[in-house]
């Protein structure tokens, strides 16, 4: 296995193209373990993988989020033990460091040696780095559904519907305390995707009610006024900065304007 994933990135030209492709193969391997683990019979795989995963987003992301959709204690601790052992039984040098005492349970998974083995870096001791996150106490109002998808494995989980996870995304766009210029990309790739999508409106408000959101809460008939006016006053710099090295199409950077994106919410 772990032979395979060098040859996935030895076949992409670029040390961004290697180092995306290394890592979506190594989460599609972790999604594979949790299912077998049973989780998402009460988990949900929700974010910016998720969508790339089921809808096909044109970029990479960097973590693996989840959403616990029940009453169910999660046994993150035992999840991460099985992780670490199927993973080091597949040849891999890992480590994992978690924190399950918190809301939102975390863990980080370094791969030690293949950024230097698949030629992106020059150092052993530099890690590719796969982030877990599961909020045990999401906002209410989420529908779910369960999919099937063939991502490197045969894979079936337990996520959100695409109303359900643009809000979250929308969500993340007006309550994130700084720039992330991947939630704005995600945006209009949804808008230009589905041009009739409206959010889950329910979620939505949760989300910003959990996170202290202080100011009119968006509606059927506002939530694109609301958000045109955060695209409006971010800094499209910072913005192109962090998405820029996750594109698949790197061109596609020419098309992401803070003008387009601004057209896409105009009121149809």
């Amino acid at each position: 296995m772990r032979d395979y994933v060098l040859e996935l990135a030895a076949k992409q030209n670029g040390m961004n193209a290697k180092l995306n492709t290394m890592r979506e193969y190594l989460q599609a391997y972790i999604l594979r373990i949790m299912h077998e683990e049973g989780i998402f019979s009460s988990t949900a795989f929700i974010g910016g993988t998720a969508l790339r995963f089921l809808h096909n987003l044109p970029r990479y992301s960097q973590d693996l989020d989840f959403s616990l959709e029940n009453s169910k204690k999660l046994a993150f601790a035992s999840l991460m033990k099985r992780i670490k052992d199927e993973l080091s039984l597949a040849g891999y040098d890992i480590s994992i460091t978690f924190n399950d005492e918190k809301t939102v349970q975390s863990a980080f998974i370094k791969f030690r040696g293949l950024m230097k083995d698949a030629g992106i870096s020059a150092f052993a001791e530099q890690n590719l780095l796969v982030k877990i996150e599961v909020d045990t106490k999401p906002p209410r109002g989420a529908i779910t559904e369960t999919r099937v998808v063939n991502k490197y494995f045969p894979l079936s989980f337990l996520t959100y519907t695409k109303e359900s996870l643009f809000a979250g995304k929308l969500h993340a766009v007006l309550s994130r305390e700084y720039t992330k210029g991947r939630d704005f990309f995600d945006i209009s790739w949804y808008l230009s995707k589905w041009k009739r999508l409206s959010p889950n409106i329910t979620l939505l408000t949760n989300a910003l009610k959990q996170a202290g959101w202080k100011k009119e809460y968006p509606t059927e008939n506002t939530w694109r006024d609301i958000v045109y006016e955060a695209v409006n006053k971010t800094d499209w710099r910072k913005v192109k900065k962090d998405v820029e090295n996750f594109l698949e199409r790197p061109r596609d950077l020419d098309i992401f304007t803070k003008e387009n994106v601004l057209n896409l919410l105009g009121k149809a």
